[in-house]
């Protein structure tokens, strides 16, 4: 340990993981030192500062920032908070993105978090050190500059990195061949703000993940004629005015028009592409020996830990999950391994750990781009991470909301945030629609529920 016998951590990034990981560090000075949060941009909250530029800042740093205007979450306030810091109570079940940054910025006031948040601060690299005596016998010199005034760098010492940089930023375009010959305009979701300059327009939509289908509902709205061009089975709900289905597109031909995996043909105004992101470490030593590839970050244990440098870790990188819960029990894990509560298993059992899991994972089926989409699959991690760390798992109804949540919007997309939730007690929850109507719990999720916890 270094210093006064506690433990010094850095963490890169002020959006809701890298907060997470502050407050649950600043809330044991016993072991810890108060955490260093390096922070890119003059903000805090990441991803939910909306920007209406895009591309580049006046400084020449890339624009981070995915958020649209008119976004409300797609997942109730109820279940979407920190378990330790609930939305206000007079907001709506489904927020809008402005709410999200003030929650977030209560949250900082709440947990005292501001004076530890250095601004304007890029990290240009992570190095890891052996060092006698250190946590496991490692310490990580963390060398940062002042987004501003380059010129301007330093380079501290810790004991432990935790890695909150985000990964809705570097937008992910798939191979498609002849994709230069495109004549129209082709843009990226990262890039989408308002739908007023596609209105009227032809629009070819590639992905109907959450973002796709909202972004479609959108143009609905505002006249656009939409293809939503996708590889899942077809969407059984009602669609939105003007909005159609059709395979993903295979190519490009040389006049510019798209053609589908069916053989038929468009030629729209704009090619818009709701596909994802990847997740990029610039930062971070080659020797860590972290790799990405095919959307899969590995190798971690537990989706979090490098096993040759335990003292590191990749925070928040699953996807479909319900983040700032998970981020709050990942943060929690992370303290109860460096603190010693969890005694990690060896690096060889730790590989073997991630070896077997992937097998299993790859056995039902999953490819690996889709191994760290978490899914319904996220309550029985969560729920592991609470029991090894010793700490207290969310409450009962938590997933049983957030599932019976994602039932509603298959069945309903274009109504399901309209509904109204409220939390009885630690087991029960009900939900009302727009008239006030209380609505029926989806059977499905009763039952599992009920099978998990037998």
């Amino acid at each position: 340990m270094s210093g006064l016998g506690k433990l010094r951590v850095a963490v890169i990034g002020a959006g809701a993981a890298g907060l997470c990981a502050a407050r649950h560090l600043l809330s044991r000075p016993d072991t810890f030192a108060p955490p260093v949060v390096y922070e890119l941009t003059k903000n805090i909250g990441g991803t939910w500062v909306y920007e209406e530029r895009v591309g580049f800042y006046d400084n020449g740093l890339p624009i981070h920032s995915s958020m649209y205007r008119d976004l409300r979450t797609n997942i109730p306030k109820e279940v979407m908070s920190f378990p330790d810091f609930p939305f206000a109570k007079h907001l709506p079940s489904f927020v809008h993105h402005t709410e999200v940054r003030k929650y977030l910025e209560q949250y900082c006031d709440h947990f005292r978090l501001w004076d530890h948040i250095q601004f304007g601060t890029s990290v240009a690299s992570v190095t890891p050190e052996d060092v006698k005596g250190g946590w496991n016998g490692l310490a990580w010199n963390v060398n940062s500059n002042n987004s501003v005034d380059h010129s301007k760098s330093t380079t501290e010492r810790f004991d432990a990195v935790m890695v909150c940089n985000g990964h809705f930023y570097d937008p992910y375009i798939p191979p498609i061949p002849g994709l230069e010959k495109f004549k129209g305009t082709l843009m990226h979701s990262h890039d989408y703000r308002t739908a007023e300059p596609f209105a009227g327009k032809s629009v070819v939509l590639l992905g109907a993940g959450l973002s796709g289908l909202d972004i479609a509902m959108e143009l609905s709205n505002v006249e656009a004629q939409v293809i939503l061009s996708h590889g899942q089975q077809p969407l059984t709900c009602p669609l939105p005015l003007g909005v159609q289905q059709a395979p993903p597109v295979t190519s490009v031909l040389d006049d510019g028009t798209l053609e589908f995996k069916n053989g038929e043909r468009t030629k729209p105004e704009v090619f818009l592409f709701c596909t994802g992101y990847n997740f990029t470490f610039p930062f971070l030593d080659k020797k860590v020996g972290v790799k990405v590839q095919e959307h899969l970050v590995w190798p971690l244990y537990k989706f979090l830990i490098p096993p040759a440098y335990p003292s590191l870790f990749i925070v928040g990188i699953c996807r479909a999950i319900c983040p700032f819960p998970h981020f709050h029990i990942q943060s929690q894990f992370m303290l109860s391994v460096l603190d010693g509560s969890f005694r990690l298993p060896s690096r060889e059992e730790m590989e073997k750990d991630i070896e077997l899991d992937i097998a299993a994972r790859r056995a039902r089926g999953i490819s690996t781009r889709h191994i760290l989409k978490l899914d319904s699959e996220q309550w029985a991690y969560n729920d592991e991470l609470a029991r090894l760390g010793g700490f207290k798992p969310l409450p009962c109804y938590w997933s049983n909301l957030y599932e019976s949540n994602k039932v509603f919007r298959a069945r309903d997309m274009l109504n399901y945030k309209t509904y109204n939730y409220s939390v009885l007690d630690n087991m029960e929850w009900k939900v009302h629609d727009l008239h006030g109507q209380q609505l029926q719990k989806p059977l499905a999720v009763k039952k599992q529920i009920q099978m998990n916890t037998s």
